[in-house]
């Protein structure tokens, strides 16, 4: 495997480990820690995306790392902070 292979995978398997969490209902769609994951994940699939020249994907996986920052920055600008799990 390649390095950008690595990183792509990585970052794959970041977003399917908090998907599954979520799925499982051990981390809230709220929580800090599955924006982090999210945002960490999608935007690694991004960077491996772009070291691919693979557009679809670069655009699918920037939108997804926008959506979590969006999230964070709204978890952190909201009066009443979101427990962590």
């Amino acid at each position: 495997m390649t390095q950008t292979d690595w990183i792509g995978f990585i970052g794959v398997t970041i977003l399917l480990i908090a998907y599954f969490l979520n799925l499982r209902n051990i981390l809230k769609k709220e929580s800090i820690v599955y924006l982090l994951m999210n945002f960490i994940g999608a935007g690694l699939a991004c960077l491996a995306s772009t070291l691919l020249n693979y557009l679809p994907f670069i655009i699918l996986e920037a939108c997804w790392t926008i959506v979590s920052a969006i999230g964070i920055y709204n978890y952190f600008n909201n009066s009443t902070k979101q427990e962590i799990v």
